[in-house]
């Protein structure tokens, strides 16, 4: 099925899971798309089954606290940062539900974790103003990098290059292999005062990358030259509330389409081409949507507050 307007305006919900208490803070599919797993801030791990539509397990963490679930290459191990105690990333198997790493460096709070698409890397980025790269198969930092402001950082879907961005100005371009010479590309962002990077992604074809900020703006980014592309509002309805809200936001799996949650609930859909907004999305959700992503193997969007709710194509309407 290719995504087009009436496909996009025919998503709908079809399932609603309140296994949680608190915001979901991050959600993550397998490389299969068959399973979704999701961190909460009310420290409990939630594992899915996309294709049945049900809530398989939970685990909890109440002693380290989760967020920034990943999963790895493996379908039953993932890793997420930690919001207690300290601010060590751990590698956890969901077989057992016992971690068989911990990842100690950041000074403080980790807010970015992106896996590498090809190998056992991985990147955080943390409110100490830095920027690690790990392998999963090691404790020990294998590259450390210091920046001047709160990171977001993400690998490009080769795994070749990642993208840093430094408070909500910057986006650096680095080597994976010598990222330690400095970026190859550095790409200077409009921003107002107070404002931070709250997102950051490259598009499934690579050409493009989606950065989000705390004040609701997203803005799609040439990936070679840094031009912004197009600039999308309209995600915060209470301009009064303070800044720091983060909503998510995706491109779909064909690159030609970006989809944003909305402080009222309501999912967003515009075009990259045009820029025109060709959806909204009733969400119902009661609190602000923090994640929105699309499966990768399935014509399946999972959007979550303290709720996740599964969409799908009401098939009925596209006859």
């Amino acid at each position: 099925m290719k995504l087009d307007e009436k496909v996009w305006r025919s998503f709908q919900i079809s399932k609603v899971f309140r296994e949680n208490q608190n915001r979901i803070n991050a959600l993550d599919y397998s490389a299969t798309g068959e399973l979704l797993i999701t961190s909460s801030d009310d420290d409990s791990i939630v594992i899915y089954d996309c294709e049945e539509g049900k809530a398989m397990r939970t685990l909890l963490s109440r002693k380290y606290g989760v967020s920034l679930i990943r999963y790895t290459h493996a379908p039953n191990t993932v890793l997420h940062a930690s919001t207690k105690l300290d601010d060590t990333i751990r590698y956890l198997s969901l077989h057992d539900n016992k971690y068989l790493r911990y990842f100690k460096g950041h000074q403080q709070r980790v807010v970015s974790l992106s896996m590498s698409p090809i190998d056992d890397t991985f990147i955080s980025g943390s409110l100490d103003k830095s920027i690690r790269l790990w392998d999963l198969r090691s404790p020990n930092c294998a590259g450390l990098m210091n920046v001047r402001g709160r990171p977001v950082a993400s690998f490009d879907p080769h795994g070749l290059i990642f993208g840093a961005g430094i408070d909500a100005e910057l986006i650096k371009l680095y080597d994976v292999r010598s990222f330690d010479r400095g970026p190859f590309s550095t790409f200077k962002m409009p921003c107002e005062r107070g404002t931070e990077l709250s997102g950051l992604s490259f598009s499934p074809d690579t050409k493009n990358i989606l950065v989000s900020t705390t004040n609701g703006v997203i803005r799609v980014v040439d990936a070679f030259n840094g031009q912004i592309i197009q600039t999308f509002t309209g995600i915060l309805t209470d301009r009064t509330e303070k800044q720091g809200l983060h909503l998510g936001c995706c491109f779909s799996p064909d690159s030609n389409f970006v989809l944003a949650g909305s402080q009222d609930g309501h999912l967003h859909v515009w075009s990259v081409r045009t820029g025109n907004k060709i959806a909204l999305l009733e969400g119902n959700h009661p609190n602000p949507i923090s994640c929105v992503a699309f499966n990768p193997k399935y014509m399946m969007i999972t959007s979550a507050c303290n709720n996740a709710a599964f969409w799908i194509p009401n098939l009925e309407e596209l006859q």
